[in-house]
């Protein structure tokens, strides 16, 4: 049985306005665990806002470097909301996907603000060999301006919760294909790029990613797995993004606001004037 999505729980608040208090009713964006399990091999924890469950998976196995190809990925059992193990998502992999401990595979952590833990290593991205993205397309500086209100018009869990990150990705005219929500940014990433993976979409060259909140170190790798040119985050990205971002090759935009943003690496892909 699939899983119900509880993305949004209510609660019973105070709220204090001007020197009066209230009781009233609030929503609150859901958290809870998830484990991914192949056979004996636990392959990863993160703390997530359930729903869209097979995309994290698909996409944080895909962009941690656990799974490279669609056939890979031979079944995923989700569990019911009644099941004991309701935060327990086992998967059936290849036999040719190897894994052992130590390898790109080991048991790690990942807090829904921090990224993957254990990984915020460009020398090990290095031995994973990724390529760098496609540099044919050139992106309009006008269509990116419009995509920060057609991200914030799609965040349907944000306007009752305002607890949400969000991830969508746009095609090349600035269209919006796919949008999704969670408490932590990484992971509404990897539901991005685990839609793109279930529907054999990867790689996503001629694409653009569009975070809220920062462009962290592992919002740029995960963008870099997936083969997406341009990186775009309403907010600072940081200096690791940066490094990673020049090293390999990723357009990265942050303060995207308004009819402004900041080019930190390859500026050739956006079609603005040389500066002065």
């Amino acid at each position: 049985m699939a899983q119900k999505s509880r993305t949004i729980e209510l609660t019973q608040v105070t709220e204090w306005d001007d020197g009066k208090s209230t009781r009233v009713e609030d929503f609150l964006a859901a958290e809870e665990p998830l484990e991914m399990r192949a056979g004996r091999y636990s392959l990863g924890i993160t703390l997530r806002t359930p729903g869209n469950d097979e995309e994290l998976v698909a996409g944080f196995l895909f962009s941690e470097g656990i799974l490279s190809r669609r056939e890979h990925l031979v079944s995923m059992r989700l569990p019911g909301n009644d099941d004991p193990e309701r935060n327990l998502v086992r998967v059936t992999l290849d036999p040719k996907v190897r894994l052992a401990q130590g390898s790109a595979a080991r048991r790690f952590s990942a807090g829904s603000a921090c990224g993957v833990c254990g990984k915020a290593s460009i020398v090990e991205l290095r031995r994973r060999g990724l390529r760098r993205p496609e540099a044919a397309t050139v992106f309009d500086p006008e269509m990116l301006c419009r995509l920060p209100e057609k991200l914030r018009a799609a965040q349907a869990v944000f306007g009752r919760t305002g607890g949400l990150h969000a991830a969508a990705l746009f095609n090349s005219a600035g269209e919006l294909l796919v949008v999704r929500e969670d408490i932590g940014r990484h992971n509404a990433v990897d539901k991005v790029i685990g839609w793109a993976f279930l529907e054999n979409r990867l790689p996503l060259g001629g694409h653009v990613l569009l975070v809220s909140g920062r462009g962290g170190f592992e919002i740029v790798q995960k963008a870099i797995a997936a083969g997406i040119p341009l990186l775009a985050s309403v907010s600072a990205p940081s200096s690791l993004a940066v490094q990673l971002a020049r090293e390999l090759g990723l357009t990265l935009a942050g303060f995207l606001r308004g009819r402004r943003f900041v080019l930190y690496s390859e500026e050739n892909r956006i079609a603005v004037s040389a500066p002065k």
